[in-house]
């Protein structure tokens, strides 16, 4: 089994043109799996509560911190 202590390892090995690709995927991925966990949240509700009070803040004219 890899670990990530295996993987940052193979990365420090990396020539930098590799380590620019590897970057890139890295980047590309992550972002997929952060917008995945933001549509799991929005659809199990877990959102809600925020979404609504944002509404809110937004009928009554109040701006609010993000």
């Amino acid at each position: 089994m890899t670990t990530a202590e295996d993987i940052e390892k193979a990365v420090e090995k990396l020539a930098p043109p590799e380590l620019a690709r590897f970057r890139a995927w890295f980047e590309a991925f992550d972002a997929q799996q952060f917008d995945a966990a933001i549509e799991r949240d929005a659809r199990s509700g877990k959102l809600d509560a925020l979404a609504d009070e944002a509404l809110a803040a937004h009928r009554g004219g109040r701006s609010r911190d993000l």
